[in-house]
């Protein structure tokens, strides 16, 4: 095994098993936050989060596996979809936990892992959830002197990762990750 100067990660439980949701009341967000393991690990600990899933946003190919979305210039990023419910969590309080995993200054580069499939970014499905967005963008810009570097944009496409890189942290307990859960508490 590989090893890096990032230290190996206990997960802590997870809120919101065994939690009870109405699937049809659920929203989506899509959240690209580096390396998708340790991004989808602590957004399904969020408490509200109903499901997660890894996967390929915003690029130029259909149906991309990994191998070509880091090797072959796919325009991919990493990308967590989030299932969410609204009763339980706003928007605006999942995007400011996803602001705790990331370097917002940081361009195509989370933890050690660098290249575009890499960068940030928040990808909506509608007008209100980038409003809401925005303005938490707004509040995060506050305390940097130098701009963001995490997209706002449309959702304008997204594949699901093959079936080994779903929940890969709770598959692969102390797995590579570069998320901090202490940002859970």
């Amino acid at each position: 095994m590989l090893e890096t100067n990032m230290e190996r990660k206990v997960l802590p439980s997870n809120p919101n098993a065994g939690e009870a949701f109405n699937r049809g009341a659920l929203e989506k967000i899509y959240l690209a936050g580096g390396c998708f393991w340790g991004a989808e690990a602590f957004m399904a600990r969020v408490p509200g989060v109903a499901d997660t899933t890894v996967g390929y946003a915003n690029g130029t190919t259909a149906n991309p596996i990994y191998e070509e979305v880091c090797h072959k210039n796919t325009g991919h990023a990493e990308t967590v979809e989030v299932l969410y419910d609204p009763k339980r969590t706003s928007l605006a309080s999942l995007l400011t936990a996803f602001f705790t995993i990331i370097d917002p200054l940081s361009v195509n580069r989370q933890g050690e892992d660098f290249g575009t499939q890499y960068r940030t970014g928040v990808y909506y499905l509608t007008l209100e959830d980038k409003e809401t967005a925005e303005k938490v963008f707004a509040a995060e810009q506050a305390k940097y002197s130098r701009p963001l570097a995490v997209e706002l944009k449309p959702l304008e496409n997204f594949y699901a990762a093959e079936e080994h890189h779903q929940d890969y942290l709770e598959k692969n307990p102390g797995g590579y990750c570069h998320v901090d859960f202490s940002k859970l508490g």
